[in-house]
């Protein structure tokens, strides 16, 4: 079971790769189009500014988001041969109201009933050649399409329906709770398997115009590293030693890092007191989680860090959120962690440098 749930997360992941940077584009060009006053063409055969066809152009790259996910699903399934039928069941979750969710469950049908054809369908010589050509797009295409339609593509759509209504209507208290169980859960290891769940989950709500999910994913992304400096000077101003000089360094690199929204440079900083740092971190971006939900404060824009606040729809909750959660993970830190002595602080230093001395290494032919 854990061996095919690892499998599914895997062929998820690769078709994330392969979407990312279709999100961050169309969503920028969203942002930038919305702040030059653009809004999105009905009628080409009008007149249009420069502003109208950026969001416009972003409008339509979110469009193929599900093509996207379901096509290179199916590709690092079934390779090549499923990337085009994939981009078809992609597709019919668009047009059904399926969505991003849709488009998933179709990459992985597809994907593994064109593995299932190539490892199965014995062909005479000939037409060896028409396979991944012609033979398998056409009929996958086929089957799996018709089955789409008629089958799983409306349930999906009605699921999908009832997840944005849901969200759509939640009261304020709420709103806090959601929001700060998502903004934990979508950093609590730092960019690793449990957060891209919850954060993949706000992608495909991106998709359906649900722009809240997405905020506290950038934001959260940015709370750990810029908390973790912020312990860092309030345990200088209150004269508590709780990093050693390993750490320090590496805080200096995890925040420009940070303000990016990559979080994995925390890691190095946490491991040698994970428990508390993960207690600090999570509380941090709980918090930010759920004031951004509170006051609902969306974003466009998948990625990007704090360079992406101006784009969202309240930058101001944006900011208020970024430091209330950095500033509530800094002082836990500094109340929690125990204080290191002068010792402690330079050894991890000495041992690095002893570890990683080659001077005495040799090859030998």
């Amino acid at each position: 079971m854990k061996k095919s749930l690892n499998e599914l997360k895997r062929h998820a992941l690769t078709a994330i790769s392969y979407m990312l940077p279709l999100v961050v584009a169309s969503g920028l060009l969203i942002a930038i189009g919305n702040l030059m006053g653009g809004e999105v063409i009905e009628d080409y055969t009008q007149p249009f500014t420069v502003a109208s066809a950026l969001t416009s152009l972003g409008v339509m790259g979110m469009g193929l988001l599900a093509p996207f996910i379901s096509g290179y699903i199916a590709y690092s399934i079934a390779e090549r041969p499923g990337i085009a039928p994939g981009f078809l069941m992609g597709l019919i979750a668009n047009a059904l109201g399926a969505g991003f969710l849709g488009g998933m469950i179709g990459g992985y049908i597809i994907g593994y009933f064109i593995r299932w054809m190539r490892r199965t369908w014995k062909v005479p010589k000939w037409a060896d050649g028409l396979m991944p050509m012609m033979i398998i797009p056409t009929v996958s295409s086929i089957v799996v399409g018709l089955f789409m339609y008629f089958v799983v593509g409306f349930p999906i759509a009605w699921l999908t329906e009832q997840l944005i209504s849901f969200l759509e209507n939640l009261d304020e208290s709420s709103r806090v709770v959601y929001g700060f169980i998502f903004g934990v859960l979508g950093h609590i290891d730092y960019g690793g398997p449990i957060s891209k769940v919850p954060n993949l989950f706000a992608d495909g709500l991106l998709l359906e115009g649900v722009l809240e999910p997405e905020a506290i994913k950038v934001i959260g992304g940015v709370v750990p590293p810029v908390g973790v400096t912020l312990g860092w000077l309030f345990s200088k101003i209150v004269n508590k030693r709780i990093f050693t000089k390993v750490e320090e360094d590496a805080i200096k690199v995890a925040f420009p890092m940070g303000l990016t929204m990559i979080t994995e440079g925390v890691i190095p900083i946490a491991m040698n007191d994970l428990l508390r740092t993960l207690f600090a971190t999570g509380m941090g971006t709980g918090v930010a989680g759920a004031i951004n939900f509170f006051f609902q404060n969306g974003s466009p824009v998948p990625s990007g860090g704090v360079f992406v606040i101006p784009a969202m729809t309240k930058p101001f909750v944006a900011l208020t959120a970024l430091l209330a959660g950095s500033i509530v993970t800094g002082l836990i830190l500094v109340l929690i962690k125990k204080r290191i002595t002068e010792e402690e602080y330079e050894s991890l230093q000495n041992v690095d440098e002893e570890e990683t001395d080659l001077s005495g290494f040799r090859i030998e032919g």
